[in-house]
């Protein structure tokens, strides 16, 4: 199927692309990659009448350290993620778990706002993000403000960001050496996952596992974290990982396979994360 007739734009700066969305609000969408966009647009499931290209925005497209945090531009590819002496020295989960995304052509497509925004719960970097407790930045016609991803997501492909608004940065803890890990079971290397689950050790020593398909948005492992802050073993606490969730069933797995691989997938994350 093709898309039915848009609009397209290609704003020089973040303030012209702002000043677009403002006029045309829910009409509006915006392009960076493409990759969420446009598969929807082509099944018709969207059908705006402005695109909005932000994917040559240099100023929105760095990494680098921001005092205790790494702060990202909402327009870094995957691949620029993934080759980052940055992130490999100050935040090393984000590029690993990027480079499990797709294949080298959505790799030097797809960015890193772009994956949040669309906020697919099968997505990788949104549970990496998770995991991490990012905050993410966003800035419209009434200024800029912050959300902590554990606030961004209300569900299925929904968030809080408000139709006129772009997300422009996230900030990340600089975790340095710390224990993380991504352990993601798929039926072929560059599919979506089944489940995944990323996990990282903190600054502060709390260990944070985000789960992947295991709800309407990207989920923590509630009940495994407090276990293992009670003390429990890397065992113990995995077995706890789907509680409170809700797995969908769909032609990949049932709930309950969900749930088993939800366990097994923590155990082995917590295992190679551990100190």
């Amino acid at each position: 199927m093709i898309p039915v007739g848009f609009a397209y734009e290609r704003p020089e700066s973040l303030d012209a692309a702002i000043a677009l969305l403002a006029e045309h609000g829910e009409d509006a969408t915006v392009l960076a990659g493409g990759h969420s966009l446009l598969p929807v647009m082509k099944l018709r499931l969207a059908a705006p009448e402005l695109v909005i290209d932000i994917g040559r925005l240099a100023e929105l497209n760095y990494i680098r350290v921001d005092g205790d945090e790494v702060a990202v531009g909402a327009a870094t590819r995957y691949r620029d993620l993934v080759i980052s002496d940055v992130l490999a020295k100050e935040c090393a989960l984000l590029p690993a778990v990027a480079r499990t995304v797709g294949d080298p052509q959505v790799r030097h497509r797809g960015t890193l706002g772009g994956a949040l925004a669309h906020g697919d719960p099968a997505g990788d970097l949104p549970a990496a993000v998770l995991a991490l407790e990012g905050t993410i930045v966003l800035r419209g016609p009434r200024g800029t403000r912050s959300v902590p991803i554990t606030e961004f997501y209300t569900g299925v492909f929904s968030s809080v960001k408000e139709p006129d608004e772009l997300i422009v940065e996230i900030r990340l803890p600089r975790t340095g050496s710390t224990g993380w890990a991504y352990e993601k079971f798929t039926r072929r290397s560059n599919d979506w996952a089944i489940v995944a689950v990323a996990v990282a050790t903190m600054p502060d020593g709390a260990t944070h596992v985000a789960m992947v398909n295991m709800g309407s948005t990207t989920v923590r492992a509630t009940a495994t974290e407090q276990a293992l802050a009670s003390g429990a073993s890397i065992e113990d606490a995995a077995l706890k990982a789907a509680e409170g969730t809700d797995p969908p069933t769909d032609t990949h797995g049932t709930p309950e396979y969900r749930s088993h691989l939800a366990a097994v997938l923590t155990r082995r994350a917590l295992t190679t994360a551990a100190p």
